[in-house]
C-alpha cells in the first residue's frame, strides 16, 4: 500500500505540465532583466509561435525560478537539507544535525520555509516519507521522491564546486598576459602540449578553479563535515538545472545558476530559537569526543573526556538522545532555560535528594519504548518487547507515586507535565491485560509469544491434545516390527509440510545408486543425514492430529494481535509519557552532576553580557589535582563608537577580552571554559562557577584547533582563515567568537622581498590578526562578544592597537620565577597589571621590551591566575628549556628575539665576518663619513681650479706619491 501511494505521488509530481502553474511571488530585478528563450510544453495545445509570445519568456522563467525547492535527506537519526531562495538568490543549508524520532526538526523547517517542491531520496525510511508527505498534502506542496543516486555526497560536492560564485576566480594579470599573447601570436599549436596549454589559458585551469572554490565554500558553511547536507545540495542543484532545461533552449548547466551566497538556516522552534554550534566549535570545546576502540580489529567508538560524558548520567535511551540534542542545539528561550534550572534546583534540595535518586532508578527500568512500540506496531515484537512494555507500565506507576514525595515541587514545569501525561489507570490496565494474556515461562522456553490457559477454550483443547501425544511411545511400538538389520534405531518426527515421518539412520547400501528400499507399507519421502519414511501409522496420526502445532500457533497469533490492537490505542499516551520521562532523565542527570562537581545555578538575564565569578573548566578540573578558578566579564555590542549601557555603570565592560601570557600558562583553557559555561547554562544545567550572570548567546564560532588532513587541499592557515571568515559572515552582537592565537600559522609568499625573513612571516599573521580585531570593533553595536588569546605583542602600539584608546579588556595569565632554592625572583616589569607603577604599553620603548634574562637555575611557575593588563613576554625560551631544548639553542633564540624586537636584525650579518672583512668595513665606513662631511660649497673655488683629485685623495685617504702621480 505504501509503495503504491509513493509511486502514484511520484508520477503526479514528475508531470511537466505542473510547471505551468502561475507563481504568486514577484521576480527579482536581476531575474527580470535577464530574458532567455523558452520552449513551451503545454498540456493540450501545440507549441505557440514566437510572434504570439513576446512577453512569455519572462513569465515562464518567473514560474520556474520563483518556486522554492527544498531537498532533504535523513539517515540514521541525522538530517541535512538545503533550499534555494529565488528572491535573494541565496542557497540556505542546514548542516547535519540530530533528528527526533517524530521528525520534529523537519516538520518545523517545512513550516518555516513553506517550499513549493520537496525532494528526498528513494532510499529514505517510510516513516520519514510519511512525515514529509503528511505536511506537503496539507500545504499543497509538490513532493518528489528522486533516485538515491542523486543524493550522493561526492556528486553534491562536485556540483557545489561548479557554481559560478565560487569557481569564478578572476585573474587580471593572467588575462592581460593571454590577451597580449593572442595578439602577438597567430600561429596554430604545433603539438598536443601547446594545444592543451592554449585550452587552459582560454578557459582557465580547472584544477585551480576547483581548488579556489573548495576554499571559498568553507568560508560560508562547514559542508565538509556534513555529508547529508552536501548530498541534499547536489540533488537540489540538479533539480534546479533540470527545471531550467525544461523551459530554456540555451542551458548553461550548474555554472549558469545565479547563486550569490550560502547561508546557514536558523530554525525557530515554537518561538524558541536554538543556538548554532558548528562541527569545529563542538570539536574545539570538546562537547563530544569519540575514542576509538583499543583493539585495531574493532571499529567501535566510545565517548571520551567530553562535556557530554561528564553530564551524561541518563538511564534511558530516549534521555541520552535528548541530552545529545540539547548539547547540539542549546535553547535561546530564557523561560525554557529557567524552567530547567528550577527543576535542577528542586532535585538538589537536601530533602529531595533521596527521592530524586528513586526517580532515576525507576527511569532505569524504562526501556527504549519508541523502538519497542515500532516493533510491536510492525508485528515484529518478541517476548522481550512485551516484557519491556509491562516494565514500562510498572515503573511509570511507581514514578507517579514518587513524585508526590518531592518537596516544593509544585512550580516545577517538568513535574507538572509528567503528572499530566502519566495516565496511571490506563497504564495499569495495559500492564494487567498483557500479563494476563502472555504466559512468560512458556514464551521463554519456546522463544515465541505464548498465551496463557483459560484465555481461549478452543486453544486450550488443542494444546491438551497436542501435549497428550507421545511420539516416543509410537516410535517404540513401531520399532518392535522393524528388523535389526534394517535399522538399529528410529524416531518419529513432525514436519509442518510433510506431517509425521519415521526417521531411521542412513545405511551404507542406500548411499549407492540402487536406491532406498523400505519395508512393506513404508513409502520413502526424503533423505539427508537420515532417511524419512511414511507408514500407515503416520497417515493415521496425520488424520487425527494433523497440523495441530500450526493451528495452535496461528490461534495464539490471533489472540496476541487482538491484544496489540488494544495496546496501540494508547500509543500516543505512551509516546508523550516517554518524551517527558526523557526530559526528566536529563534534568536528573544535571542535578547529579551538579551535586557531584559542585556546580552553581547561573542567573539568566536579558542583557547581552557574560559575567562569571570564579569559573572553572568542567573537563580540565577533572584531570588536574588543583584547578585555579578565574573571573570573566564581557558585554556584546560595545565596539568602537557604540553607546552600549554597561552593567552597574562600569566602563570596564567591553566586547573584546584579549588574554596574553606565557606559553602553556592556561590561556586556551580560560577562553574555552567561558564558552562551555555558556553552553551548560543554556541547556539548563548548573555551571562550574561560584556565580554567573549570563545573557543569551545565539551562535558560537571558534578558531581554536586546526583539523589538518592530507585529504584537504588547504594548509593549516587556510583552514584557520576559513573558520574566521565563517565567523565574520554569520556572527551577531549576541554571538560568541573564540580566537586562540589566530595568525600564528601564516607563511610569507614568494612575491615578498623579505620572503626569507622570519619577521616577514610574523608581520603577515600580526597584520591579519589586527585587521580582524579592528573589523569586529568597528561594528560598534553589532560587535560580538569576542575572546582572544595571542602572542603578537608588538601590535599593541599607537599605530596598530593602542591599548589606551581601543575598547578592549586586556588580561594576562600570571607567572612566577623562583630560584633553585625556592626564593621568588622579582617579577618582570612587562606584566603591566602585575605590579603597581608599571609603565603603560604606549609609553614602553622597544629597549624596555627585551625579554627578561632568566638564569639557568631559575624556574618558571604558572599561577593560572588571570589579572588585568598585558603581558609582553611569552617566555617561550624558558618554556623550550623546560621541555628539553638545549640551553645554547635557547640562548641563541633569546638573542635573535631581542634583535628582532629592537629592529637590529643587521647585527646578525656582522657575526659571520672575518677580522679582515670587519677592518675593511670599518675603513669603508670612515671613507663614507669623510665624503659626507665634505662641504662642496665651501670648496667651490678649489673645484673650479682642478683640485678635485687632491680633495678626493684626502677623502679616500690615499698616498699622494703612489696613488696620485703628477
Amino acid at each position: 500500500m505504501q509503495k503504491r501511494k509513493r509511486n502514484s505521488q511520484k508520477s503526479k509530481l514528475q508531470n511537466p505540465g505542473d510547471l505551468s502553474e502561475d507563481s504568486s511571488r514577484s521576480m527579482s530585478p536581476s531575474a527580470r532583466s535577464h530574458k532567455k528563450k523558452v520552449r513551451w510544453e503545454g498540456r493540450t495545445g501545440p507549441s505557440t509561435q514566437d510572434s504570439d509570445t513576446s512577453d512569455s519568456p519572462e513569465d515562464s522563467e518567473s514560474q520556474i525560478i520563483e518556486k522554492i525547492p527544498l531537498a532533504v535527506l535523513c539517515s540514521h537519526g541525522n538530517v541535512g537539507c538545503a533550499y534555494f531562495d529565488p528572491a535573494k538568490r541565496v542557497l540556505c543549508v542546514l548542516e547535519d544535525t540530530q533528528e527526533t524520532i517524530r521528525f520534529d526538526l523537519i516538520r518545523m523547517l517545512l513550516e518555516q520555509v513553506n517550499p513549493d517542491v520537496v525532494l528526498t531520496s528513494s532510499k529514505a525510511d517510510d516513516s520519514f516519507i510519511d512525515a514529509v508527505n503528511e505536511h506537503v498534502e496539507s500545504a499543497n506542496t509538490i513532493f518528489q521522491i528522486r533516485p538515491f543516486k542523486e543524493f550522493i555526497p561526492s556528486k553534491g560536492r562536485d556540483r557545489l564546486l561548479s557554481l559560478k560564485h565560487f569557481s569564478g576566480f578572476a585573474n587580471d594579470e593572467l588575462a592581460d598576459t593571454l590577451s597580449s599573447d593572442s595578439n602577438s601570436t597567430s600561429s596554430r599549436p604545433n603539438n598536443a602540449y601547446e594545444f592543451m596549454r592554449s585550452r587552459r589559458d582560454a578557459a582557465g585551469d580547472p584544477s585551480a578553479a576547483r581548488w579556489n572554490a573548495s576554499i571559498r565554500i568553507s568560508n560560508f558553511a562547514s559542508v565538509e563535515t556534513s555529508p547529508l547536507c552536501v548530498a541534499s545540495i547536489g540533488a537540489l542543484l540538479d533539480h534546479i538545472v533540470r527545471e531550467r532545461a525544461l523551459a530554456e533552449f540555451d542551458d548553461d548547466g550548474i555554472g549558469g545558476l545565479d547563486i550569490t551566497n550560502i547561508e546557514i538556516i536558523s530554525l525557530q522552534v515554537s518561538q524558541d530559537h536554538a543556538m548554532q554550534i558548528n562541527a569545529d566549535a563542538l570539536l574545539s570545546l570538546q562537547v563530544f569526543e569519540n575514542e576509538s576502540h583499543a583493539s585495531v580489529h574493532s571499529d567501535k567508538t566510545k565517548e571520551g573526556l567530553s562535556l557530554f560524558g561528564i553530564l551524561n548520567g541518563t538511564k534511558t535511551t530516549s534521555g541520552r538522545s535528548l541530552l545529545r540534542t540539547w548539547l547540539l542545539r542549546p535553547s535561546l528561550s530564557i523561560p525554557t532555560i529557567k524552567a530547567r534550572h528550577d527543576a535542577v534546583e528542586c532535585f538538589l534540595r537536601p530533602e529531595n535528594i533521596a527521592t530524586a535518586a528513586r526517580l532515576h532508578n525507576h527511569l532505569k527500568g524504562i526501556k527504549n519504548m519508541p523502538r519497542i512500540m515500532n516493533l510491536l506496531r510492525d508485528g515484529k515484537g518478541r517476548v522481550s518487547e512485551w516484557q519491556g512494555l509491562v516494565k514500562f507500565t510498572f515503573h511509570a506507576t511507581m514514578l507517579r507515586d514518587s513524585l508526590s514525595e518531592l518537596h516544593q515541587a509544585s512550580q516545577v514545569e517538568v513535574l507538572s507535565k509528567l503528572i499530566g501525561v502519566l495516565d496511571i489507570s490506563m497504564f495499569k490496565e495495559i500492564g494487567v491485560k498483557v500479563n494476563d494474556v502472555i504466559d512468560w515461562e512458556e514464551s521463554s522456553s519456546n522463544d515465541r509469544v505464548c498465551v496463557r490457559s483459560l484465555i481461549d477454550e478452543d486453544l486450550d483443547n488443542r494444546k491438551h491434545v497436542y501435549h497428550g501425544i507421545d511420539s516416543s511411545s509410537v516410535a517404540e511400538q513401531i520399532s518392535l516390527t522393524v528388523p535389526i538389520s534394517f535399522a538399529t534405531s528410529l524416531n518419529v518426527v513432525y514436519f509442518p509440510q510433510l506431517g509425521y515421518l519415521i526417521c531411521v539412520p542412513m545405511l551404507d547400501e542406500w548411499k549407492n545408486d540402487q536406491g532406498i528400499q523400505g519395508l512393506d507399507g513404508w513409502t520413502f519421502q526424503v533423505r539427508s543425514a537420515h532417511v524419512y519414511f511414511k507408514s500407515q501409522e503416520m497417515h493415521d496420526m496425520d488424520i487425527h492430529v494433523g497440523d495441530l502445532h500450526s493451528t495452535i500457533v496461528d490461534r495464539e497469533l490471533e489472540i496476541v494481535q487482538e491484544l496489540l490492537e488494544d495496546v496501540l490505542t494508547s500509543d500516543d499516551a505512551i509516546g508523550a509519557a516517554c518524551d517527558v520521562c526523557a526530559e526528566l532523565d536529563c534534568l536528573l542527570s544535571f542535578a547529579e552532576a551538579s551535586q557531584l562537581y559542585e556546580y552553581q545555578r547561573p542567573q539568566m538575564v536579558d542583557q547581552n553580557i557574560i559575567e562569571i565569578i570564579q569559573g572553572r573548566h568542567p573537563l580540565h578540573e577533572r584531570v588536574v589535582d588543583i584547578f585555579v578558578p578565574n573571573d570573566a566579564r564581557i558585554i556584546g555590542g560595545a565596539g568602537i563608537g557604540s553607546s552600549a549601557v554597561h552593567p552597574n555603570g562600569d566602563d570596564e565592560w567591553n566586547s573584546v577580552l584579549l588574554c596574553t601570557g606565557a606559553n602553556a600558562c592556561g590561556k586556551s583553557v580560560y577562553l574555552k571554559q567561558i564558552a562551555i559555561i555558556q553552553i551548560m547554562a543554556q541547556i539548563g544545567c548548573f555551571v562550574p562557577a561560584m556565580g554567573a550572570r549570563l545573557g543569551i548567546v545565539d551562535k558560537i564560532f571558534t578558531r581554536v584547533s586546526t583539523r589538518e588532513s592530507v585529504s584537504k587541499v588547504q594548509s593549516a592557515f587556510m583552514i584557520d582563515l576559513a573558520q574566521v571568515s565563517l565567523a565574520l559572515r554569520n556572527c551577531t552582537a549576541r554571538s560568541l567568537v573564540l580566537l586562540d592565537e589566530f595568525g600564528k600559522g601564516t607563511l610569507s609568499t614568494g612575491s615578498s622581498t623579505f620572503s626569507t625573513s622570519s619577521f616577514d612571516c610574523y608581520c603577515y599573521g600580526a597584520g591579519i590578526f589586527c585587521g580582524v580585531l579592528r573589523h569586529l570593533l568597528k561594528r560598534g553595536t553589532n560587535c560580538p562578544k569576542t575572546l582572544v588569546a595571542t602572542h603578537f605583542h608588538d601590535v599593541f602600539n599607537e599605530e596598530l592597537l593602542d591599548p589606551e584608546n581601543i575598547p578592549v579588556s586586556f588580561r594576562h595569565m600570571q607567572v612566577m620565577f623562583t630560584t633553585s632554592s625556592g626564593a621568588i625572583v622579582e617579577s618582570d616589569s612587562h606584566d603591566t597589571g602585575a605590579t603597581s607603577g608599571s609603565p603603560s604599553i604606549s609609553d614602553t620603548t622597544y629597549d624596555e621590551l627585551k625579554p627578561t634574562k632568566i638564569g639557568p637555575t631559575e624556574k618558571i611557575t604558572y599561577l593560572y591566575r588571570v589579572a588585568e593588563g598585558l603581558s609582553l613576554d611569552s617566555h617561550a625560551a624558558k618554556c623550550a628549556e623546560i621541555f628539553g631544548i638545549p640551553s645554547r639553542i635557547v640562548e641563541r633564540a633569546q638573542h635573535i628575539s631581542c634583535l628582532l624586537s629592537s629592529h637590529q636584525i643587521g647585527q646578525l650579518l656582522d657575526e659571520g665576518m672575518t677580522e679582515s672583512e670587519r677592518l675593511d668595513l670599518e675603513d669603508a665606513e670612515s671613507v663614507c663619513r669623510r665624503f659626507l662631511s665634505w662641504d662642496l660649497k665651501a670648496d667651490e673655488d678649489d673645484i673650479k681650479e682642478g683640485q678635485v683629485k687632491i680633495k678626493l685623495r684626502d677623502v679616500l685617504g690615499r698616498d699622494p706619491v703612489v696613488d696620485c702621480p703628477q
